[in-house]
C-alpha cells in the first residue's frame, strides 16, 4: 500500500514537471535569453577596442545582464583605455529628473569626466573628442522618434565623423519589437531635439538598424557619415517585444518605469505634450491613463469601449496626482487596457480619446486650451503642423489618419535594408 501511494505521488511530480515545463516553451521551443551588444562585447573580449582610448556614451540603462554597468565594465578593462563619458538626458548614471539640464562632471566611481550631451551642448565639441579614438554608444531606447536618446546618438555620429573619431553602437532590443511602424516622417520645419530625423513616430528599429540607416542614408545633418561599426544583438527578432527577451528592464527615464512603459508613451505621449489633459505623469500610472478634472468617467470609458476599437479595453478611473502639473487635483477618465498589440494602431489612441471628449465636453478642447509653447511642441513631437491642423478642423480621427499612415509603406521598404534581425 505504501509503495503503491509512493509510486503514485512520484508520477503526479513528474506529470506536474512536464506540465510546467510544457507551459514555458511554445510550438518553437523555449525562446532563448538575448544578449545585447554589451553582452557580446564582452564575451568577445573586447577585441573590436583593442588598443583604443574610448569614449562612452550611456546613462543607467547601460547594463549587461547582470546589471553592471558599462562604465564599471569597461574601467576593469585591460586590453584598452577607458578615458571620457558622455551623458545623454537624466546623466551618465540616472541622477539627473527629466528635463533637467546636466552641466560638467566627474564620475565619482572612476574618476573620469563626464560630458554632458543635456546642457548648453548637446553635440560633442572637439575639445570634448580629444585623445579619444572610438565613441562607444550604449544606451536603451524605447523605438519612438521623440525619444531624445537616438537624437542624442545622431549628433554624437556628426561629431565623431567631423571630427574623425570611430563609433561602435552595441545593439539593444527595441521593446515595441521591430515590426510596428506608425506616424508620418518628420518634416522639415519640424525637425528639433524630439524629432531629429525624417522618421515615422514609431521607426520599427533598433539603436544599431537607426544608425546604419541614418550613416548610409546621409540622414545626419550635411550629409555627414562617421566611421561606424555595430555589435549585434544574439537571439533577438524582430516579432519580440521586450517582455520576450528575458532581459531586466532598467528604467530609461522616471516616467518610464516599467517594460511595457514604451508601448503607452506611444498611445498618449503627443496629447500629453498639450499639459491639459493629464497622461498619468504624476501619478502610478504613466502614459496609461487619460483624464481631467470636467470628464465623467463612466460615461467617456463607454463611449471609447463603443468605438470597438481592436486590441484595447478602456476602464473608467479616478486618480489624484502626486506632483506636477495637477498635483493633489481630483481626475477623471480612463485607464487603458491592451489586449491584443499587434492589433491596436497605438498612436491612434489618444486622437480617438480627443475626439470623444469633444463630443461631450466641446468647450473644452485642449488644442485650443493649450498655451502657444505647448502647441509648438505638440507640433515638433508630432513632426508637422499639418497633423494638428487637419484633427482641428472636425476633431475626428478620420481626417488625420490618412495622414498619419501616409509614409509607412514607403519607410518601411526603406528601413528594411538595414535590418539586422529576421
Amino acid at each position: 500500500m505504501n509503495r503503491l501511494l509512493l509510486t503514485l505521488i512520484i508520477l503526479m511530480m513528474i506529470s506536474g514537471t512536464a506540465c510546467t515545463q510544457a507551459q514555458s516553451t511554445d510550438n518553437n521551443g523555449p525562446k532563448a535569453k538575448v544578449l545585447t551588444g554589451l553582452d557580446v562585447i564582452e564575451r568577445d573580449g573586447f577585441s573590436i577596442l583593442e588598443g583604443k582610448r574610448v569614449g562612452v556614451v550611456t546613462n543607467a540603462t547601460g547594463v549587461n545582464s547582470v546589471l553592471r554597468s558599462i562604465v564599471d565594465i569597461f574601467y576593469e578593462a585591460e586590453n584598452f583605455e577607458l578615458v571620457a563619458l558622455y551623458g545623454p538626458e537624466h546623466g551618465v548614471r540616472g541622477d539627473y529628473p527629466a528635463g533637467e539640464y546636466v552641466q560638467f562632471y566627474t564620475d565619482e566611481r572612476t574618476g573620469l569626466p563626464v560630458y554632458s550631451l543635456y546642457g548648453t551642448t548637446r553635440k560633442p565639441t572637439p575639445d570634448m573628442l580629444e585623445g579619444v579614438d572610438v565613441l562607444v554608444f550604449d544606451i536603451q531606447d524605447i523605438g519612438t522618434r521623440s525619444y531624445t536618446y537616438i537624437s542624442t546618438m545622431g549628433l554624437v555620429m556628426e561629431a565623431a565623423g567631423e571630427n574623425g573619431v570611430e563609433v561602435v553602437v552595441l545593439d539593444r532590443p527595441n521593446p515595441l519589437g521591430g515590426n510596428k511602424i506608425e506616424g508620418n516622417l518628420a518634416e522639415d520645419g519640424y525637425i528639433s531635439f524630439v524629432s531629429q530625423f525624417h522618421i515615422p513616430y514609431v521607426h520599427g528599429l533598433t539603436v544599431a538598424e537607426l544608425a546604419q540607416m541614418l550613416n548610409a542614408e546621409g540622414m545626419l545633418t550635411g550629409g555627414v557619415t562617421c566611421d561606424l561599426t555595430v555589435v549585434p544583438m544574439e537571439n533577438w527578432t524582430r516579432d519580440m517585444t521586450f517582455e520576450d527577451t528575458g532581459l531586466i528592464w532598467v528604467p530609461t527615464s522616471p516616467h518610464i518605469p516599467h517594460r511595457d512603459s514604451p508601448i503607452y508613451y506611444v498611445v498618449s505621449g503627443i496629447l500629453g505634450e498639450l499639459q491639459v489633459i493629464s497622461e498619468g505623469v504624476g501619478y502610478t500610472t504613466p502614459f496609461q491613463v487619460f483624464g481631467a478634472e470636467w470628464i465623467d468617467s463612466d460615461e467617456v470609458a463607454a463611449r471609447m469601449n463603443a468605438l470597438e476599437l481592436p486590441g484595447v479595453i478602456f476602464r473608467p478611473v479616478t486618480w489624484r496626482p502626486f506632483y506636477g502639473r495637477d498635483q493633489g487635483k481630483n481626475l477623471h477618465g480612463v485607464q487603458i487596457h491592451i489586449s491584443d498589440y499587434e492589433e491596436l494602431n497605438l498612436m491612434s489612441l489618444q486622437f480617438w480619446f480627443m475626439q470623444i471628449n469633444n463630443e461631450l465636453y466641446p468647450d473644452k478642447n485642449p488644442l485650443k486650451m493649450a498655451t502657444a509653447a505647448r502647441l509648438r511642441m505638440f507640433d515638433r513631437v508630432a513632426g508637422s503642423g499639418e497633423v494638428r491642423r487637419l484633427f482641428l478642423e472636425r476633431m475626428r480621427y478620420e481626417d488625420v489618419e490618412a495622414y498619419l499612415n501616409k509614409d509607412i509603406d514607403s519607410f518601411r521598404e526603406l528601413s528594411r535594408k538595414y535590418y539586422l534581425y529576421n
